[in-house]
């Protein structure tokens, strides 16, 4: 699967200030296959270490981190030559691997040459919680996310409706009738499969979406037994009961996260150790309230009022155990919670595209989903799960800030007018 990630590796490969490369990202999205993707187009051969089934790899770092004397024993286990600029070495899990991780530093200092790409699942988690000497300055970073609808799409060998999207995104011209059909068809089904690799392909062989909910339920049973590494038993306990609960939380009209919807009394003191778990092994992602829209938005933050949003929109929905024809077909028993899925549907397409996310309040009378800064200033995005478009707390925002213009996701075609730019949920992907 073509992956958009892969145009930041070809940049990291042929830039002059490259470092080793740090490929971090959530389990299951896709890294070590992007890398051996990118590896297979650009390289002569890639030389694999994985530090979860080759507990040998490890010894060699006990012994020696230097790269002139790693170089011969990697070529050596991975069974293939190692030569300069021309082999990419994947170091694959290499949480699992203190010593492999302070190496990065010394092949940046001594042996810039050699083309060296990290990765790992729960990397974030080990550095934060583990006395890793992590190579600060020494490293390029990346982070993988879920598959987005545009790469969905892609996937699909929908390239022509691709285009089609993005014109009318950039023109603010209704697309043809018969385009935003199709397109809101595949929007609905990425509803139901989410961006999860694995997932994606398992329905376009099959077109079988009680194989789509089984694979999920493979991963977050996967994700659910994560949580006792760099954990304590009762953290452990603590992760779990927070991820199961997001969807409660999602489903009630005011999304701002409440300690007190996990348990009676629930304290960010007892449970934010787990929401941190969750953020750094990328499962969930916050978005910040912000009273005042000055910049940097992230200096006006409230560190204390935030959105918790699934990293995943279809594990999101597996989790809640909808039904795929529910969502197909818009049942009314999900009325309630069509708002809540279609914020964790943007707010997945807006972290995919690299934005630090806000949320903005007035008082009790206003609220806007999403405030993000683009090269045009601070635009403010309101979502909206029906056509119904009226939106009178993005009216109350734009009369307060007069930003370049705002923007109006809903279920309707393109369109600009009174300074609102409106774009359908399924262009997400082009903001």
């Amino acid at each position: 699967m073509e992956r958009k990630i892969t145009k930041q590796l070809i940049k990291w490969k042929d830039s002059k200030y490259r470092k080793p490369l740090l490929l971090q990202g959530a389990r299951q999205t896709g890294k070590t296959y992007t890398l051996f993707d990118f590896g297979r187009q650009h390289y002569d051969n890639i030389a694999h270490l994985n530090f979860d089934t080759n507990t040998t790899i490890n010894k060699v770092f006990d012994e020696d981190i230097m790269p002139d004397k790693l170089i011969p024993k990697l070529s050596i286990l991975s069974g293939e030559k190692i030569v300069k600029e021309k082999t990419l070495i994947i170091f694959d899990e290499v949480q699992l691997c203190e010593r492999a991780l302070t190496s990065l530093k010394y092949f940046c200092e001594f042996a810039p040459e050699y083309n060296v790409a990290a990765s790992g699942s729960l990397l974030g988690i080990a550095v934060n919680r583990e006395k890793y000497s992590f190579p600060v300055g020494k490293v390029d970073r990346l982070n993988m996310f879920p598959m987005d609808f545009g790469e969905f799409l892609l996937a699909f060998g929908e390239k022509e409706l691709i285009d089609n999207i993005k014109f009318c995104f950039l023109e603010n011209k209704p697309m043809d009738i018969v385009f935003h059909q199709l397109a809101n068809e595949y929007y609905k089904k990425y509803l139901v499969t989410g961006g999860m690799p694995e997932v994606v392909s398992k329905y376009i062989d099959t077109l079988d979406f009680k194989l789509v909910r089984l694979t999920q339920s493979n991963i977050i049973a996967d994700y659910l037994d994560d949580m006792s590494k760099y954990n304590t038993p009762i953290e452990t306990r603590k992760t779990r009961t927070v991820y199961n609960n997001l969807t409660v939380q999602l489903f009630k009209a005011n999304t701002r996260y409440q300690y007190k919807m996990i348990k009676s009394g629930g304290r960010s003191s007892e449970f934010e150790g787990a929401l941190e778990w969750l953020e750094l092994a990328g499962l969930i992602d916050r978005c910040y309230l912000t009273e005042k829209i000055k910049l940097p938005l992230n200096d006006y933050r409230n560190q204390e009022n935030f959105k918790v949003y699934m990293s995943d929109i279809g594990l999101l929905n597996a989790q809640k155990e909808l039904k795929a024809e529910d969502i197909i077909y818009s049942a009314p028993s999900l009325n309630d919670f069509k708002g809540g899925m279609a914020e964790n549907y943007v707010g997945q397409q807006l972290r995919a595209n690299g934005y630090e996310k806000h949320c903005w309040v007035s008082g009790a009378s206003a609220e806007v989903d999403f405030v993000i800064q683009n090269e045009n200033g601070v635009i403010p995005i309101e979502v909206k799960s029906a056509d119904n478009t009226q939106a009178k707390s993005l009216n109350r925002y734009i009369e307060l800030y007069k930003p370049p213009y705002a923007v109006k996701i809903a279920d309707k075609n393109f369109g600009f007018e009174n300074g609102k730019k409106t774009i359908p949920l399924y262009a997400a992907f082009c903001l």
